[in-house]
């Protein structure tokens, strides 16, 4: 039985390489002066510039990494198709300015098709038990729920008891592949207040190389690490090793584990709380082992999405025939996701084909003529997938938003509700943007930057029996 499409996806985040104004890239000229310099090129720093430039003020993004994207990369090569390691789908189309902007360059916007399946060991589950899993998913929300309300604790303590033969798939569904993170590490409150991402839409080409698409016009200098932040109350220093800019005011879009691990300097230091808050809003593990499979041999339909009903967290997400395609991705994620990272590809493509023969047989797996694997932990510009805030860390994500002199910190973390997500990744960018050129007197009070409407924030409401919860970023 085939379920609809709610649940399994991951949310983490993917990504292309297209070179810009590239320091490193081009040899052209690091600029020494700008309005604003924004730190970053992955969505939340495309979204910040494109705004700077629309309010007609001078910009310079400076990316460490030699390509644009952040956790929304493309590889165009390792297969025939376009493989997102990073993040791949984007949500809410009436209020998502990422998805009009994709139409209006003339890539391809597709709707992900809903089929989503569970595998007992060599068999899919019967009608009647995946009612039995829907009714578990709907008994462990209301549980989150009733939980939010009084203490912001981990989702493990919250759980419902006698959850059954279902206890691993629950913990996998609603921990790991939602949020990098096993649910003892996973504040309930922040669970609870994602916003819906049942609306999945896909972009043919990439939605690495949308980012990119979208950041041609945005003056870019890649290879360029932001090594040093001066900062005060009028205007900030930016050091990289092409040189000093000197701005009136700054955004940082890192990841909240490279703002914690001191890469870049500050100086004087980012306050305690803010540091703090960024700790508490980590960044989870989820990566991807994709596999090319000719001729079909799972006999998945297109984009077709499976879990299995497993006894232990060593488990997996499978996404089959990707685009219509023959590549798959079997995503680990979570605290066992980390630890197989951390043996190293050859490590996570063996479990993947152990997984797959666990499944379904060893033909599948003898099947296999490609494969790579994602290693994001080991990223050294983003240390990882998407932000989960720990028990008790929910208010974290505003306290990271707020302005510290003239720096803005933006970024899937500092979203309230699509944490996790490359929609709340490039809403948080237009947000500081908007923030960064009120503050320099760019816009006057009353003046309102010109923005796509959003969805109103909302909490988000027990998962329905009809589907399961979504996964985000990566």
């Amino acid at each position: 039985m085939t379920m609809t499409r709610r649940g399994f996806l991951s949310a983490t985040v993917a990504f292309a390489a297209t070179p810009m104004l590239g320091a490193g890239a081009s040899g052209a000229i690091l600029p020494r002066e700008a309005d604003i310099v924004v730190i970053g090129a992955g969505a939340a720093g495309i979204a910040a510039a494109r705004r700077i430039l629309a309010a007609n003020r001078k910009v310079i993004v400076v990316e460490a990494a030699g390509e644009v994207g952040g956790r929304c990369l493309t590889d165009v090569s390792s297969f025939a198709v376009p493989f997102d390691r990073g993040a791949r789908w984007m949500h809410n189309p009436d209020s998502n300015p990422m998805i009009k902007l994709a139409r209006a360059t003339g890539l391809e916007i597709t709707t992900a098709p809903s089929g989503q399946k569970i595998r007992i060991g060599r068999r899919y589950a019967r009608p009647g038990e995946i009612e039995d899993f829907l009714a578990t998913l709907v008994r462990t929300g209301r549980a989150f729920d009733d939980a939010s309300r009084k203490f912001d604790v981990s989702c493990a303590s919250a759980l419902p008891k006698e959850l059954g033969d279902w206890a691993g798939a629950i913990e996998f569904a609603l921990g790991a592949n939602f949020a990098g993170k096993d649910l003892k590490d996973v504040s309930v409150a922040d669970k609870v207040r994602a916003q819906d991402r049942s609306s999945v839409f896909a972009c043919r080409q990439g939605l690495g190389a949308l980012i990119a698409k979208l950041g041609e016009q945005v003056p870019i200098s890649l290879s360029t690490p932001a090594n040093r932040i001066s900062w005060g109350t009028r205007d900030v220093s930016v050091e990289t090793p092409a040189g000093k800019i000197a701005a009136r005011a700054a955004i940082v879009t890192v990841s909240s584990n490279v703002l914690t691990a001191g890469n870049i300097k500050f100086a004087p230091d980012i306050p305690k709380r803010s540091l703090d808050a960024a700790a508490k809003l980590s960044l989870g593990s989820y990566d991807h082992i994709a596999l090319e499979l000719p001729g079909n041999p799972l006999g998945l339909s297109r984009e077709d999405v499976l879990i299995e009903q497993s006894n232990s967290t060593r488990t997996a997400q499978l996404s089959a025939n990707i685009g219509g395609s023959s590549l798959c991705s079997i995503d680990v994620a979570g605290a066992f996701g980390r630890d197989l990272s951390a043996q190293g590809e050859q490590a996570m493509v063996a479990f993947a084909m152990e997984w797959l023969t666990k499944l379904f047989g060893s033909d599948a797996a003898a099947a296999v003529k490609k494969s790579r694997a994602t290693r994001w932990d080991a990223s050294p510009y983003v240390l990882g997938a998407m932000s989960a805030a720990a028990p008790g860390g929910q208010p974290s994500r505003k306290i990271l938003s707020e302005p510290i002199g003239s720096l803005f910190l933006a970024g899937e973390a500092t979203h309230e509700t699509l944490w996790g997500t490359v929609d709340g990744a490039w809403e948080s960018g237009e947000r500081a943007a908007e923030a960064a050129l009120r503050r320099i007197g760019a816009l006057k009070d009353t003046e309102p930057v010109e923005a796509p409407a959003r969805a109103p924030r909302r909490r988000a409401a027990p998962p329905r029996r009809t589907a399961t919860p979504r996964s985000p970023i990566n």
